[in-house]
């Protein structure tokens, strides 16, 4: 257990409220609550690369001002388990060894998991569950089951010597969840009622007006789409979402259909969410993937991942024709069982386009509607606001327009225009205990590159190179000169990549070689000096190949001496 030893609250010790990450963006949550020498940490997510992060695995928040006080971090609690909340905590946790992790019973079997994996055996996995209050130095923990699209969502109210703050997590209000169990409205009116100094609240779906609908009416879509079938049907969905998987299965059922769990992370989730009792069904309807052609198509669901266009998941593959147990062919149904995550819409439409030229039916989320969000609209978050009723509001989870359009909701339900926070990471928000709230100076937040197995080694520099040599390609230009004279012996070889070819090529080559040789012959007074020999062909090229072709190709100069 966490050392608990309450600091003496003094009038003048501010909560401070900093996200890492997971404001104006969607990705890498991580929210920091430190009162005096005590740190909880809500949530360690990571974000997906964009396409201008060439050769970036993922991408994680920047730390730096949690490792100045490491000695103060008592506990990461977690929301869920979707990887923009947990995906963080393999790169971060060995920074903080003895530092234990609270979550729920789906996230722990999922985190156990991710744990074994990375082989990180320093940090306690222990339980959290909606209904707990949990002691932590200053802070009291109180978990409240919330709706969302994996089971075991919940929000996190933290009781500070300063008032009561709540942080929903991801959520909406589902009245109708698959697994029966509903948003806890209890916990949250009595909190509400006992006074909120601030709400953190989830923004993914402050643009859209109305209420999400429930995840029942995905079950009801499979069904209308499976009914007039006679070919196998499959349906794609991400791995974590333990509800969408149940309501394949109990459409599977209506019809008869026997159903395989294709993917390395569909199957493994699928086992663990049946171990736990989260999934529901008859053990022989399930069919193991090397035995799915044994049954007729007409009787098979294959239920897999991929819903996101990701080129080596299980959908991409079938459609490539480059999966090891699974080829489209005429008269499939594919249901792709998920919206595009802004900057995958080219993967999405490509897979989608892949899949059609192989013969399949496609239904996708402009066609047909089998997929809702797990996050609130705008009516949901104004319930949210008007259960909390609280005194300050800082929108997260959600691009910064998103914020913004949360900000204004809040407004209208009652929070005074200059208690609302529209923030970017890093930004401290600091609350004492007369109620009033003030921004403090920002803190290092940013993007923290994984690239195979480094963390942090990537930089903007090496970024930017690539994005130069992704443009332009590159130019190196090799040299052999005499080490006593600085005499160029024989010709200067020059090797191009991703630049020019053909004639273009070998007249630019041609004129580049003359150049290096023109500045080798009126070199410096320090013959002898390597760097400067560099430097002079490096900018003698540079210039040449801008003139002649408006491109900056990044130049290598190599030069041996004999």
């Amino acid at each position: 257990m966490p050392r608990s030893r309450p600091t003496p609250p003094t009038t003048d010790t501010p909560l401070r409220v900093i996200p890492l990450g997971g404001v104006g963006e969607i990705g890498k949550n991580m929210y920091v609550f430190e009162y005096g020498d005590d740190i909880v940490v809500i949530d360690c997510g990571l974000m997906f690369p964009d396409e201008e992060m060439f050769g970036i695995d993922l991408v994680v928040p920047d730390i730096t001002y949690l490792k100045e006080r490491r000695a103060n971090v008592r506990a990461f609690l977690i929301t869920h388990a979707h990887e923009d909340h947990v995906g963080g905590l393999p790169y971060i946790l060995p920074e903080f060894p003895g530092v234990p992790v609270y979550a729920s019973t789906l996230a722990r079997g999922l985190l156990g998991n991710k744990v074994r994996e990375h082989k990180l055996h320093n940090n306690p996995l222990l339980a959290l569950e909606p209904g707990d209050e949990l002691q932590i130095g200053p802070f009291t923990a109180i978990p409240f089951r919330i709706g969302h699209s994996i089971p075991d969502a919940m929000g996190i109210a933290l009781r500070t010597p300063v008032g009561v703050v709540v942080h929903t997590g991801d959520f909406k209000f589902d009245h109708t969840p698959v697994d029966g169990k509903l948003s806890d409205f209890h916990t949250l009116a009595k909190l509400g009622e006992e006074g909120v100094i601030c709400l953190l609240s989830d923004s993914t779906r402050a643009e859209n007006p109305g209420y999400t609908p429930s995840e029942r009416t995905v079950g009801e879509a499979f069904r209308e789409i499976m009914e007039p079938l006679d070919g196998r049907v499959i349906v794609a969905t991400f791995a974590s979402n333990i509800a969408r998987v149940q309501q394949v299965l109990d459409a599977a059922a209506t019809f008869d259909r026997q159903v395989t769990v294709i993917g390395r992370s569909m199957e493994q989730n699928f086992r663990i969410a049946s171990d736990l009792g989260y999934l529901k069904y008859d053990a022989g309807r399930i069919v193991p993937k090397d035995r799915l052609n044994d049954v007729p198509d007409a009787r098979l669901v294959i239920c897999t991942t991929g819903a996101q266009g990701e080129p080596m998941a299980g959908l991409a593959r079938m459609a490539n024709r480059d999966h090891r147990f699974v080829e489209i062919k005429q008269g499939d149904t594919v249901i792709v069982s998920a919206s595009p995550i802004p900057g995958n819409e080219e993967y999405v439409s490509r897979t989608i386009d892949n899949l059609f030229k192989a013969g399949a039916n496609v239904f996708y989320h402009t066609i047909k509607r089998a997929h809702v969000s797990g996050h609130a609209s705008q009516e949901e978050l104004k319930l949210m606001l008007g259960l909390t009723k609280p005194k300050h509001f800082i929108p997260i989870h959600g691009e910064f327009r998103m914020q913004v359009q949360h900000g204004r909701l809040a407004i209208e339900t009652g929070v005074a225009p200059e208690n609302v926070y529209i923030i970017e990471n890093g930004q401290p928000i600091e609350f004492l205990a007369d109620g009033s709230a003030r921004r403090a100076a920002q803190v290092p937040a940013g993007y923290v590159f994984v690239d195979g197995l480094s963390v942090g080694e990537v930089g903007d520099v090496i970024l930017r190179d690539r994005r130069a040599l992704a443009n332009d390609g590159m130019f190196m230009i090799v040299v052999t000169v005499d080490k006593q004279t600085g005499n160029v012996i024989g010709r200067p070889e020059i090797i191009t990549r991703g630049f020019v070819h053909g004639a273009e090529h070998d007249r630019v080559v041609e004129a580049a070689v003359e150049r290096v040789i023109a500045s080798v012959e009126n070199p410096g007074d320090h013959i002898s000096e390597i760097a400067l020999l560099k430097s002079q062909i490096k900018d003698g090229v540079s210039r040449y190949l801008y003139e002649q072709t408006k491109r900056r190709p990044m130049v290598f100069p190599v030069v041996v001496e004999v």
